[in-house]
């Protein structure tokens, strides 16, 4: 099942337009990174009435896939979140809170990075199910994403800045690295601001 929202870690950030929002990492050029056909018709596990009640969807929401997973869970992918019930809990995490998925088809394990750097295996009991389920998931994560860029940085590490949409259809932008940047160092911090404010400026969003 799914870890709960948790804050991002230290070095992690996001920047919107609104204030008092947590700060975060993605990496949404990763959101394509999927193997495996998708069949032309996918089939969706019907929820039951009480299942439905616990999601709670929000206003503009409806559920668009849901599966169910090898561990008994149930698998749900709706406009604007993944939500992932168990017997006595649910895991709600909105689009762009989602770094990127990858399909492993031999097991049927959809692994799903989070913007926070943590991992989770979602395992489908079916076949057809994985693929069908995975390509609503890729199509959820890479329409909250706007816009990436890559930024060069000294020893040859990259770090990338995105431009993604939340779920209240807010812009706002997202920055990435792997744990060998540090993003404290006043050389690097300075390349990667002026990738983000260059982001933002095209967007219309304040610096």
């Amino acid at each position: 099942m799914l870890a709960p929202i948790v804050a991002a870690q230290d070095g992690s950030r996001d920047r919107r337009t609104r204030s008092g929002q947590a700060r975060r990492w993605s990496d949404p050029a990763g959101a394509a990174r999927y193997r495996g056909s998708v069949p032309a018709s996918p089939r969706r596990r019907r929820l039951s009435a009480p299942e439905r009640a616990r999601l709670d969807l929000r206003p503009r929401d409806r559920v668009l896939a849901s599966v169910q997973l090898a561990d008994g869970t149930l698998a749900v992918a709706s406009r604007l979140a993944l939500h992932v019930l168990d017997a006595t809990t649910v895991a709600r995490t909105p689009w762009a809170d989602v770094d990127h998925g990858t399909l492993d088809a031999p097991t049927r394990t959809l692994t799903v990075r989070w913007v926070w750097g943590a991992t989770t295996a979602l395992t489908f009991a079916e076949d057809r199910a994985s693929v069908a389920f995975a390509q609503t998931f890729r199509e959820r994560v890479q329409q909250s994403v706007i816009h990436t860029t890559s930024v060069p940085l000294p020893g040859g590490h990259r770090a990338r800045v995105a431009l993604r949409r939340d779920e209240d259809g807010e812009l706002f932008s997202q920055v990435i690295a792997d744990d060998s940047v540090d993003l404290a160092d006043p050389q690097v911090a300075a390349l990667v601001d002026a990738a983000e404010d260059s982001v933002r400026d095209a967007a219309g969003l304040p610096r």
